[in-house]
């Protein structure tokens, strides 16, 4: 490997990984992430390997992956290595092997995957029903995981959501004490709120943005199944089905008959 893509910061949502793999035709994307439960030497940590088509590894490329693993009999450390995750840009050094420079490209977490966004959703339409005298009023929950910085220059900076639309925006290492699981018995600040009846949408985030929870006016839970067979029932809203059509749904073995 002689060129990596890294996030600013180090952070980068499984969505936006996946985006980056596909437009620079990478040879896959290794995210390292505790998912919905506390990182760090006393907690959790996993490794994602997603493949060239920017999916998850399948099966035999995990299995691959293991039986190559038990081969390995050394392996090399930069030591003195040293990058400035803040710093947007192209960063080389001289590590002394075949790749003449090694080079690492610190990137915005998420231009990239906001412009595919916008490729795919009609923004105008969504800016339309966020702002002005009759707006939809919506909250999210990012509940201190990676997805804050998307919350915020998606839904507010571009889309036009008020500020206070958003709210556990800063990443933290430990989710500020949170569990940022996005279900109703976690996302509980997010539920108290739309129970009130102000918001009239709310959603929430798993930690490394992969999983989310959809809540309607008063609390209303909207179950995973709902929300595919809506966006189903309405692909002629959505240019980028417009377009491109439909292939398929991807339906797995507790989902409901909604989609049917």
């Amino acid at each position: 490997i002689g060129r990596l893509i890294i996030g600013q910061n180090g952070i980068l949502s499984t969505p936006a990984v996946s985006c980056i793999i596909r437009k620079i035709k990478a040879a896959g994307g290794i995210i390292l992430t505790a998912s919905h439960c506390p990182g760090g030497p006393g907690g959790e940590f996993g490794v994602k390997f997603n493949v060239a088509n920017g999916g998850p590894a399948p099966d035999v490329v995990s299995d691959k992956i293991y039986q190559i693993s038990k081969t390995i009999e050394e392996y090399a450390i930069c030591p003195d290595l040293r990058i400035d995750l803040s710093r947007l840009g192209r960063q080389e050094f001289d590590l002394e092997n075949k790749f003449k420079p090694f080079r690492v490209e610190i990137v915005d977490p998420v231009d990239i995957y906001l412009n595919l966004l916008r490729n795919i959703f009609d923004f105008n339409a969504i800016k339309s029903l966020l702002t002005g005298p009759s707006q939809l009023k919506i909250r999210v929950d990012a509940m201190h995981g990676v997805m804050g910085p998307y919350v915020r220059k998606v839904l507010c900076d571009e889309l036009g959501a008020p500020a206070n639309s958003a709210i556990n925006c800063v990443p933290l290492e430990d989710f500020g004490g949170q569990h940022p699981d996005p279900n109703l018995t976690y996302a509980t600040t997010l539920l108290e709120a739309m129970k009130g009846g102000e918001y009239g949408f709310g959603a929430a985030f798993d930690a490394d943005g992969d999983r989310y929870m959809i809540l309607g006016q008063n609390g209303f839970f909207v179950s995973p199944s709902d929300s595919l067979a809506i966006i189903a029932a309405n692909l002629p809203c959505i240019p980028y089905f417009r377009q491109m059509g439909v292939r398929g749904f991807g339906r797995s073995m507790p989902t409901s008959t909604a989609l049917d």
